[in-house]
C-alpha cells in the first residue's frame, strides 16, 4: 500500500478522501498549520506541519509520500468576496501549489503523482455550443475571477511535469455532501418546508457525490495512464431548479412550497459571488468516462437517494 500526503485535509473533501484510503489499506500524512499528535487521530493517520508564510514543509513527511494530493485553498463560498477574500482565495491555492513545487525540487522525494484540485470556475458561462455538448477540457479559462484563479492554480502545480512526476488536475463541480458545501445550503430552505429555486432556476449545476469524487482521486493514484485535466463532474447535468425539486421531494414528500429567490436578490445579499450562483455552465464528464471510471452515482436522483435516505 501507499502512503498519500494530503494538502487541504481537514476540509470536506480531504476528511472523506482520508476515511476512503485508510479503508484500503493505505497511510496518510496530512499536512495542517497545527498538527495533532497521533493519538488523538485515526490509526494510519498523521499530521505532519506546513508554514506557507515562511515556505515550509516537514521534511520527513514529504520524504515519505508516494502520491500527493493537493486540495488546499481558501472556500470560495465560505465568505462574501471583497477585495482582501478574493485575495486569499487566489493566494491560498497560488502559494501553496508553488510551496509543493519548490519542496519536490529541494527535498528529497520518492512522490509518483500529484494530483491537484481545480474547479469548474474555469469555464465561463454556458454558450451554444457547450449548451449542446457540454464545457469539454480544451477550452480557454473564463477571464472573470473564478476563470482567473483556477488558471493560476493549475499553472503553479504545473511546473511538477518538469521534475518527472505524473500530474492529474481534476476540475471540480459542485460537490454533493451531507457534511458541508452547497448540499447542506440547499437543505436549509427545505426543512422549514420551501424549496429555494435560485434566480429563474434554469441554470445548468454540474454535480458530483462527494464518494464518486473521491473515487477519481483514487483512480488517478493507481492508474498511471491517466494525466492532464479531467472534469470531475457527473455524466447527468441538471439544472437548478430540477435539483431543488428533487431534493425537496425526497426531504419533504409533497409537503413543501415551490419559491423563486429573485435574481436581484442574490445579487443584494452575495455581490459578485451571486455570477457564480446564477451561472449555467454545462461541463463534459466524457474524458473520466474514457479512463473506464465507473460512478456510483451518475444520475442526482441515486445521489439524492443515498444522501438524504442512506443504509
Amino acid at each position: 500500500m501507499s502512503t498519500i500526503l494530503i494538502t487541504g485535509g481537514s476540509g470536506m473533501v480531504g476528511t472523506r478522501l482520508t476515511e476512503i484510503l485508510i479503508k484500503k489499506g493505505h497511510e496518510v500524512i496530512i499536512l495542517s498549520r497545527n498538527p495533532l499528535p497521533s493519538n488523538q487521530l485515526p490509526k494510519g493517520v498523521t499530521h505532519a506541519k506546513w508554514d506557507l508564510a515562511k515556505k515550509w514543509i516537514d521534511p520527513l513527511a514529504f520524504a515519505a509520500a508516494d502520491h500527493i494530493v493537493h486540495l488546499a485553498g481558501a472556500g470560495v463560498a465560505d465568505k462574501r468576496w471583497n477585495k482582501k477574500r478574493k485575495e486569499e482565495i487566489l493566494n491560498s491555492r497560488a502559494d501553496s501549489g508553488a510551496l509543493l513545487v519548490q519542496a519536490m525540487q529541494t527535498l528529497p522525494n520518492k512522490v509518483k503523482t500529484v494530483i491537484s484540485a481545480s474547479g469548474i470556475g474555469w469555464y465561463g458561462a454556458d454558450t451554444h455550443q457547450s449548451e449542446k455538448n457540454g464545457f469539454t477540457e480544451d477550452a480557454p479559462a473564463d477571464t472573470e475571477f473564478l476563470g482567473e484563479t483556477c488558471k493560476i492554480w493549475e499553472q503553479n502545480i504545473q511546473a511538477v511535469t518538469a521534475l518527472d512526476k505524473h500530474l492529474v488536475i481534476f476540475r471540480i463541480g459542485i460537490v454533493l455532501s451531507n457534511t458541508g458545501g452547497a448540499l447542506v445550503e440547499f437543505k436549509k430552505p427545505i426543512r422549514l418546508g420551501f424549496a429555494a429555486i435560485l434566480g429563474n432556476g434554469k441554470q445548468h449545476i454540474s454535480w458530483i457525490h462527494i464518494d464518486d469524487l473521491c473515487g477519481m482521486f483514487i483512480k488517478a493514484i493507481d492508474d498511471q495512464n491517466m494525466q492532464g485535466v479531467y472534469n470531475a463532474v457527473a455524466p447527468e447535468i441538471v439544472t437548478n431548479k430540477a435539483l431543488t425539486l428533487a431534493l425537496a421531494k425526497s426531504m419533504k414528500n409533497r409537503f413543501f412550497i415551490s419559491i423563486h429567490v429573485p435574481a436581484f436578490f442574490l445579487r443584494w445579499v452575495l455581490g459578485e459571488m451571486s455570477i457564480e450562483i446564477l451561472k449555467s455552465a454545462k461541463v463534459n464528464s466524457y474524458k473520466i468516462q474514457g479512463t473506464g471510471f465507473q460512478y456510483q452515482y451518475p444520475t442526482i436522483s441515486k445521489a439524492i437517494k443515498q444522501l438524504i435516505h442512506p443504509l
